[in-house]
């Protein structure tokens, strides 16, 4: 039997890019016969430490980003929606406070990483709604399964050393292996790391992989 190759996936819950490969990766995982390893990153960091710009400080980048999301919410039938106020929403607040409590998530309870995620990525992305605030996270972790006090234990936690650590751990292997942004995928293939950026790359992924692409929904292929 063939040993089951692993797949990791750097994500951030800022980044609606990322919401789309990470439900596309869920959805394939048993398709493929792959293990996937979520791996919590911080954005902001990666986009700093590698001279990147966020798109909202690229004019072009962003209007494409506008018109894009719509399209790819269509086509990869995940609920996006840009944020109302989006600067306040995505550059002000950010994600260091959210990503410190998945992190938290994963150290702890790492059977609800992949719930956690995807409700924050709902709140931000779909329903418009915080995830910096304790309450917010809180209301995530309840909704993905939690008990009120495993989420307010974890919630208490991200200020910890051990977290910030991790977080950092996490962000800093991405940009070791290349990376520039989120998401970042990095395919473990006979023993060496192939690193791909982004949601759109998973037909060339699949190839490297001897694996078929179906498209973004499977199911419906």
């Amino acid at each position: 039997m063939s040993k089951r190759r692993v797949l990791e996936f750097f994500y951030d819950v800022v980044s609606p890019y990322s919401w789309l490969g990470f439900e596309v990766l869920c959805r394939y995982r048993n398709i493929w016969n792959v293990d996937v390893s979520l791996r919590p990153g911080f954005l902001a960091g990666i986009i700093k430490a590698s001279g990147n710009s966020p798109p909202p400080m690229v004019p072009q980048k962003f209007a494409y980003m506008v018109q894009d999301l719509p399209r790819v919410s269509a086509c990869y039938q995940v609920p996006l929606r840009l944020p109302s106020d989006f600067f306040q929403t995505i550059i002000k607040k950010g994600s260091l406070q959210a990503m410190r409590f998945v992190t938290a998530v994963e150290m702890s309870h790492p059977e609800y990483l992949e719930p956690v995620s995807r409700e924050l990525w709902i709140r931000i992305w779909s329903e418009d709604k915080d995830i910096t605030e304790p309450e917010s996270m809180l209301e995530a972790a309840k909704k993905a399964g939690m008990s009120v006090d495993q989420a307010k234990k974890l919630i208490e936690s991200i200020s910890l050393p051990d977290v910030k650590n991790k977080l950092k751990q996490n962000t800093e292997e991405a940009l070791k292996y290349g990376a520039f942004g989120l998401p970042t995928i990095v395919a473990h293939v006979d023993g060496k790391p192939h690193m791909y950026f982004g949601s759109d790359r998973y037909e060339v992924l699949a190839h490297q992989l001897g694996e078929k692409w179906m498209g973004p929904v499977p199911q419906k292929s």
